[in-house]
C-alpha cells in the first residue's frame, strides 16, 4: 500500500504514476481510515471540541476527499474504459460513506455540543454551515426514512456519473469526414486540424466532431447549408432518443427522469415541497419564487433588445443571403457571423489570428500580477497529460497557491471549462503547518497546427479569464479554516462573481495590447480592429440574455414542478414559448446534455450565473470609477477587492463581502449598462 500513488500525500498528486488498478485499494484504505476516525470522534468519551475533532476526523476525510478528487478529475480529463470501470466500482462506496457521515447522529450531537463562543470567527462560520448541512444531509431523519435518504444519495451519484458518461460518449461517437468542397468558408486552421485528424486515422477527407473547436467554426462559417444541418442535428440530439442510428444507446432520458424523481423524494423526506427549496437553503436567494421573479424581470427587460436582434438577422438574410430566405436553427450562427462582419467590418477568424495561446496567457498573468500584487511562475509537478502546465503564485517570495492548466480539447476529455479544488488552504490540525491551495483549471481549446501555437477565439480568451477568476478565489484566500477557505462555504449563487468579474478585462485595450501577437507577423492587435470588437461587444446581447434566462427558468421551474419527470419536455417547450425569440426545432433535446443541472451541482441553481453577473458587473464598476487619466486601474481598488472578496472566501456571507467592497448592496443597473440594454 505504501507504493500506491493515491495514498501519497507527501507532495503533489503523483498523476504520472496513477493507474486504474490503484483506485480500489486506495479507496479501501482511505475509507478504513475515515471509518476509524469517525468511530473515534463519536465515542462517548471523545471531547466535543473543534480542534480535537479536526485533528482526527477532518484529517482523514480531507485525505479521502483529495485522493478521490484526483480520481474524479482523471475521469473528466483522461477517461479510459479501465479508469471508468474502477471509478464506477468505487463510487457507491465513497458516496455511501459521505452520505452516512453527513447524517451521523452521534457526530451531529458532538457538533451540537460545541460551544460556538469558544470558536474564532472562521470556525463559527464553518460550524454554522456544518449544522445546516447535517440537517440537509438527513441527520434528523429516523429509521426507514434515513435508510431511504442514504439510498437516494448513492443512486443519484451513480446517475450523475452515467449522465456524464452518456454525454461524453455521445459527443465522442460522432464523426463526419467532410470533403474540401463542403468546408468552403471554414477557417484555414480549422480545416487543417480536421485534415490532420482524418489522416491520423488513415481516413480521407476532414474529420469533423461535436467538440467546440470543430463544431462551432463550421456552424459560423461553412457556406454548405447541408453540412451545417448535419452537425446541428447531431449536436442538439446528443444523448437522446432523437440521435441518429445506434447513438440512441447513449439516451439520457431515463437517467434524467430518475434523477428528477429521486430529487423530489429527497426534498419530501427533508420536509420541503420541492427540490428547489432544498437547493436554495445554502444560497443567497430566499425562495424559488424570488428567483423566478428575478429571471422573468430580466427576460422582460431584455426582450425588446432580443426582438430587435432577430429582426436585424432576418432583414440581413433577406437582403444579402438569397438562399436563406427561410432561416432554420442551423442557419442562425452563420447569419449572425455574416451580419457581424458586415456591420463591424471584421470577422472572428481575423481576430483569432492575434490571440496565440502563449501570448494570451502572458497577458492574463500580467493583469493578475498587477491588480492583485502577486507573481506567477512556472512550476513543476507530475501531470496526467504532456499538454498540462503547472504554475505557482507568490507574493514577496512566499508561496500563495499553485494551479494546473489543462487547455486543449482531446478525446476522453469532458467538454466545457471548469475550475476545481485539488487542495484547499488549511492550517492542518495534525501538523499545525499551513497547507497552500492548489487548483485545476480546465478548458477545451483547439490545438496548434503546422507547428504554430494554438489560436484562441475571443470567446476562448473570455473563458480562460473566467476560469482563472474561480482559481483566484480559491488560491488567494487568506482563510485558514478548510471548510470556509477559498470557494468552500461560498453561497452557490455568489461563487460566479470572481469568474465573471475577470471577463471584463478581456475588453480593455490596456490589457489586450499586452496579450496579442499575430500568429505570422507577431504584430499586436491593431487599435482599429480592437475598436471594431468593442463596438460589437454587445452584439446580440438581448438574445444571449434570453438564452441564459431560458436555461435558468427551465431549471428552476423543473425543480419546483409537482411531477418534474413527467412534465420535463412540455415544461421546456413552455419556457421556450415564454422566453425565447427563436424557437428550437421539435427534435432538439438540449436538456439531455445539460450537465450543469443533471451532473454538475447547479440543480435549481443555474440562475446563479445571471445573479452573479449582477454582482460582478457592479463590482467591476468600482474599477471603472477609479481609472486614472491614462486608463490604468487603481492598485488600491484591486487590493480592496482582493481583501474584501477573494481573500475572505466563505468565511462570511457573500452579501457582507460585497458590501465591504462596494459599501452597499448590488444593483442590476451596471449589468444592463455593460450589456447595452439601458432603458430609455
Amino acid at each position: 500500500m505504501s507504493s500506491n500513488p493515491l495514498l501519497d500525500f507527501s507532495g503533489h498528486i503523483p498523476f504520472d504514476r496513477i493507474t486504474p488498478a490503484d483506485v480500489a485499494p486506495a479507496v479501501d484504505e482511505l475509507l478504513r481510515r475515515a471509518e476509524q476516525a469517525l468511530a473515534t470522534v463519536t465515542a462517548p468519551d471523545f471531547p466535543a471540541e473543534w480542534n480535537a475533532i479536526a485533528r482526527v476526523l477532518d484529517v482523514a476525510t480531507e485525505e479521502l476527499g483529495r485522493s478521490w478528487g484526483a480520481v474524479s478529475h482523471l475521469s473528466s480529463v483522461a477517461d479510459t474504459p479501465e479508469l471508468r470501470a474502477a471509478y464506477n466500482e468505487a463510487l457507491p462506496r465513497v458516496t455511501e460513506f459521505w452520505t452516512r457521515l453527513g447524517a451521523n447522529e452521534q457526530l451531529y450531537a458532538k457538533y451540537k455540543a460545541l460551544d460556538p463562543a469558544k470558536l474564532d470567527a472562521e470556525q463559527q462560520r464553518a460550524h454554522a454551515n456544518a449544522m445546516r448541512n447535517f440537517v440537509l444531509s438527513g441527520a434528523e431523519l429516523q429509521g426507514v426514512d434515513k435508510e431511504r435518504f442514504a439510498a437516494i444519495q448513492e443512486r443519484l451519484a451513480e446517475l450523475a456519473q452515467k449522465f456524464s458518461e452518456n454525454a461524453l460518449d455521445a459527443t465522442d461517437a460522432f464523426a463526419y469526414y467532410a470533403t474540401a468542397r463542403e468546408l468552403d468558408g471554414v477557417p484555414g486552421d480549422v480545416v487543417r486540424a480536421a485534415r490532420e485528424a482524418a489522416q491520423a486515422e488513415g481516413r480521407d477527407g476532414h474529420k469533423l466532431t461535436l467538440k467546440m473547436p470543430s463544431y462551432l467554426p463550421v456552424m459560423q462559417f461553412a457556406t454548405d447549408r447541408a453540412l451545417r444541418e448535419r452537425l446541428y442535428r447531431a449536436y442538439v440530439t446528443r444523448a437522446s432518443d432523437q440521435a441518429a442510428g445506434d447513438a440512441t444507446r447513449f439516451d439520457n432520458s431515463a437517467v434524467m427522469a430518475e434523477i428528477l424523481t429521486l430529487r423530489r423524494e429527497e426534498a419530501r423526506l427533508l420536509g420541503y415541497d420541492n427540490f428547489a427549496e432544498v437547493s436554495l437553503v445554502p444560497k443567497m436567494a430566499d425562495s424559488p419564487a424570488q428567483v423566478i421573479d428575478f429571471l422573468r424581470d430580466l427576460a422582460r427587460r431584455a426582450r425588446p433588445y432580443a426582438e430587435q436582434d432577430v429582426a436585424d438577422l432576418r432583414a440581413f438574410a433577406s437582403e444579402h443571403l438569397a438562399d436563406l430566405q427561410d432561416p432554420q436553427s442551423w442557419d442562425w450562427p452563420f447569419i449572425s457571423e455574416r451580419l457581424k462582419e458586415a456591420r463591424y467590418a471584421f470577422s472572428e477568424q481575423q481576430v483569432k489570428e492575434y490571440f496565440t495561446a502563449p501570448k494570451v496567457l502572458a497577458g492574463l498573468f500580467k493583469i493578475v500580477e498587477t491588480l492583485f500584487e502577486v507573481e506567477i511562475r512556472r512550476d513543476e509537478a507530475p501531470v496526467w497529460n504532456p499538454a498540462v502546465e503547472f504554475y505557482r503564485l507568490e507574493r514577496g517570495g512566499a508561496l500563495i497557491g499553485q494551479f494546473y492548466l489543462d487547455a486543449p480539447a482531446r478525446p476522453g476529455k469532458r467538454g466545457g471549462a471548469w475550475m476545481d479544488d485539488a487542495r484547499a488552504r488549511w492550517i492542518r490540525p495534525d501538523t499545525e503547518q499551513l497547507q497552500t491551495p492548489v487548483a485545476y483549471l480546465v478548458c477545451n481549446f483547439a490545438s496548434g497546427v503546422d507547428g504554430k501555437p494554438p489560436l484562441l477565439t475571443h470567446d476562448d480568451v473570455i473563458t480562460l479569464f473566467h476560469e482563472f477568476g474561480h482559481g483566484l478565489h480559491h488560491m488567494l484566500t487568506q482563510v485558514s479554516e478548510r471548510d470556509v477557505s477559498g470557494i468552500s462555504g461560498v453561497e452557490w449563487d455568489a461563487v460566479e462573481l470572481p469568474s465573471q468579474f475577470m471577463e471584463n478585462f478581456c475588453w480593455e485595450w490596456s490589457v489586450l495590447r499586452h496579450m496579442t501577437a499575430h500568429v505570422d507577423s507577431g504584430e499586436p492587435l491593431p487599435r482599429p480592429l480592437y475598436d471594431k470588437m468593442l463596438a460589437a461587444r454587445n452584439f446580440q446581447a438581448g438574445m444571449q440574455t434570453l438564452r441564459q434566462a431560458e436555461f435558468a427558468l427551465f431549471d428552476m421551474l423543473l425543480h419546483t414542478d409537482a411531477e418534474p419527470a413527467a412534465h420535463m419536455d412540455a415544461l421546456l417547450a413552455a419556457v421556450r414559448q415564454e422566453v425565447a425569440v427563436l424557437q428550437s426545432p421539435p427534435f432538439s433535446r438540449t436538456a439531455h446534455t445539460f450537465s450543469h443541472i443533471f451532473a454538475g451541482g447547479y440543480a435549481a441553481g443555474y440562475y446563479s450565473y445571471k445573479w452573479a453577473e449582477v454582482l460582478s458587473a457592479d463590482a467591476y464598476a468600482a474599477f471603472e470609477e477609479t481609472l486614472d487619466e491614462h486608463g490604468q486601474h487603481s492598485r488600491e481598488t484591486g487590493r480592496r477587492y482582493r481583501q474584501a472578496i477573494l481573500e475572505a472566501g466563505g468565511s462570511r456571507p457573500a452579501m457582507e463581502s460585497f458590501k465591504a467592497f462596494r459599501g452597499r448592496e448590488p444593483s442590476i443597473d451596471a449589468l444592463l449598462r455593460h450589456q447595452g440594454m439601458v432603458e430609455v
